[in-house]
């Protein structure tokens, strides 16, 4: 621990290490108490690794290596996020460990869909999304060559073998009839797999890649702040922007706050005026976005307890049907087939 600490807190000599938490979960999480006999460091530390049983889905669906190498490679982010002490890979033995701060330290507020956004902090997390994706929109994440080793966000399989009738029979009574009549065939190939492979038209930024509410906290009830960069990709901004918009508002708050939060995006990018989309460009874009919500929650509340805890997959599950049916997002989706991201 002195040596993974040594670069931002020089001259420190950790003298003891104390495991206050141990959480685990797709990764393996501890939280480590400290004490130091010289130099002044953290009180304690937040670690991340990978799980042996979880390997297989993590290559498939995340990456391995992603989050280590984007904190690894000092690519600037500019939004909330927890700063990163070291970030080490085993690629031999398909390992890694991140040294984290930790977020509770400084009150940080972590939020799931069972405690969603008001719309002024939904807001506040509109604005961080649109200074990550200006600053490597286009030309500019091809010159920034420590995220050359970045993919590109595309279809993977799997999810296929969802139960998806266990989730549509959680829905409740009020779920749209576009969604419960829905098989796994037409969400998967009809709906989520053309939305995936049109991210990589259009122009291209650096992603988060997994910008739902339960991978962001709040700071001081205002700031939001995202966790969790392992599904970081190059890819088209509807994604970020739908996936949190979509699921971090409650329904009324989402289509009484939507309108006004697409706005805030895009007066918040740092672009040129001729590299801007336009508004019909973004609200296409964002009502397409309803694809991946809406895929990956209906698969994950189909699963039971084994993904997720249910209450929070079903709170997703019903945002994003809820979305799907409001935005008409199969029409946007059908506009892709021919034209990709207007």
């Amino acid at each position: 621990m002195t040596a993974a600490l040594a670069e931002h807190h020089a001259g420190v000599r950790v003298a003891s290490v104390d495991v206050v938490l141990r959480d685990d979960g797709t990764n393996r999480r501890a939280r480590l108490a400290l004490t130091y006999d010289s130099g002044q460091g953290p009180a304690s530390v937040f670690l991340k690794a990978a799980d042996p049983a979880h390997k297989e889905l993590i290559k498939l669906t995340s990456g391995m290596f992603h989050e280590p190498r984007l904190f690894g490679c000092g690519a600037a982010l500019p939004v909330e996020h927890p700063a990163v002490f070291a970030a080490l890979i085993d690629e031999e033995t398909e390992d890694f460990l991140l040294v984290m701060e930790d977020l509770t330290v400084r009150g940080a507020d972590p939020r799931d869909a069972t405690r969603p956004l008001t719309i002024d902090q939904a807001a506040n997390g509109v604005r961080a999304l649109a200074r990550l994706h200006s600053r490597y929109w286009g030309a500019r994440l091809d010159e920034h060559t420590d995220l050359a080793w970045l993919e590109p966000f595309v279809p993977w399989d799997g999810m296929e073998i969802a139960p998806l009738q266990a989730a549509l029979d959680r829905l409740g009574p009020d779920a749209p009839a576009s969604v419960t009549t829905l098989s796994i065939h037409d969400l998967i190939e009809r709906i989520w797999k053309p939305y995936i492979r049109s991210l990589t038209t259009g122009p291209q930024t650096l992603l988060h890649g997994d910008a739902h509410i339960g991978n962001t906290y709040l700071i001081d009830d205002t700031h939001v702040g995202f966790l969790d960069w392992q599904v970081a990709r190059r890819g088209h901004w509807s994604l970020d922007l739908g996936y949190f918009l979509q699921g971090a508002l409650t329904i009324d708050d989402r289509r009484a706050g939507e309108d006004t939060l697409l706005r805030e995006y895009r007066d918040a990018l740092d672009l040129p005026a001729d590299e801007k989309p336009s508004p019909e460009q973004i609200h296409h874009g964002y009502r397409a976005s309803v694809a991946h919500g809406l895929t990956l929650w209906l698969c994950t509340a189909s699963a039971g307890e084994f993904w997720q805890r249910p209450d929070i997959a079903l709170a997703l599950a019903q945002r994003y049907s809820a979305a799907y049916a409001d935005l008409d997002t199969a029409s946007a989706i059908a506009e892709l087939d021919t034209a990709g991201h207007p």
